[in-house]
């Protein structure tokens, strides 16, 4: 009985030994299975945030090449419409060269009695006298414009106003040597076939004289459009009083067929317009022909408003 009791209690105890190695074994597996499984979801969110980057990155890619595309057609479209606006201003300016030379053509020249000649020369001299005094009392206020300038730092503008104080010295270089023909200049015996008005008042000029104005408004639209654009580059507050060669107004004044003070009044009209589409970056009152700037024919016209008195 003894023997037989202790046999029982010998398999009992191999088969709590047998079932819990089975617990055990069972146990790893799951185990195993469990990390299995939480490895393969980490391998497959590793894939799927690799195909979000790529398709991130595809997506921004072609985003990129569409506005590429999209920024190639503005251009090629800004640069169409461009030259077309230039193509325009050059026809249109050359229509209005044409005019005025027909105008020109139209012309009877009447000449003025040899009296009326001597007088425009005597008034011609005298104005050139005063013209010539005036140059030098320039020379001083110009040094204290460009030293201001320095003091501002605004170099682009330094730059602009020293190229246009060579064009005077050059100016007054050429009218202290020359040594005019005042009875062989048609200017002096050709009777007066326009009037304009500046300031309420009216004044008489042949077509000498309207051509010196007309050339004072283009210079002044080129002056002012690349003094505009000096203050723009300076990052400066948009002022074209306050530039010399508004102020100045003489570039381009030969001493001869109207009043000083009738050029700088139709100077400043072109540098005024010239200044403001040259800060903005713009052409609304001129054109750009290879480089050459000039005010557009019609706002010429509504400038110079010039009437034909015959």
């Amino acid at each position: 009985m003894e023997r037989e009791q202790e046999e029982r209690i010998r398999q009992d105890r191999q088969r709590q030994a047998s079932q819990q190695q089975e617990q055990i074994e069972q146990q790893r597996q799951q185990q195993l299975k469990q990390e299995g499984e939480r490895e393969r979801q980490e391998v497959e969110r590793a894939r799927q945030d690799r195909q979000r980057q790529v398709g991130q990155q595809q997506q921004g890619t072609n985003e990129q090449a569409e506005r590429q595309d999209r920024d190639r057609q503005l251009r090629r479209q800004d640069a169409t419409q461009q030259g077309r606006q230039e193509q325009q201003a050059r026809e249109q300016q050359q229509r209005a060269q044409e005019q005025w030379l027909q105008q020109q053509r139209n012309i009877r020249q009447e000449r003025v009695s040899q009296q009326r000649q001597a007088q425009l020369i005597e008034q011609q001299q005298q104005r050139l006298a005063e013209y010539r005094q005036r140059l030098d009392e320039q020379q001083r206020r110009m040094q204290q414009q460009t030293a201001l300038l320095q003091q501002q730092r605004r170099m682009a503008q330094y730059r602009f106003q020293e190229r246009y104080l060579d064009h005077l010295r050059d100016q007054e270089r050429r009218l202290r040597e020359e040594r005019h023909d005042y009875h062989n200049d048609p200017y002096f015996y050709t009777a007066p076939n326009y009037r304009y008005n500046r300031g309420g008042a009216y004044y008489e000029t042949n077509q000498y004289g309207a051509e010196l104005l007309r050339q004072a408004v283009n210079y002044g639209y080129e002056e002012g459009f690349h003094a505009g654009a000096a203050d723009r580059e300076d990052n400066w507050r948009p002022d074209y009083r306050n530039s010399y060669a508004f102020q100045d107004a003489s570039y381009g004044y030969n001493g001869y067929y109207v009043d000083p003070e009738d050029y700088k009044y139709y100077f400043r009209e072109g540098f005024r317009r010239g200044y403001e589409d040259g800060y903005n970056e713009r052409f609304q009152y001129g054109y750009n022909a290879n480089g050459s700037l000039g005010v557009l024919g019609d706002v010429l016209s509504l400038v110079l408003n010039l009437q034909p008195l015959r």
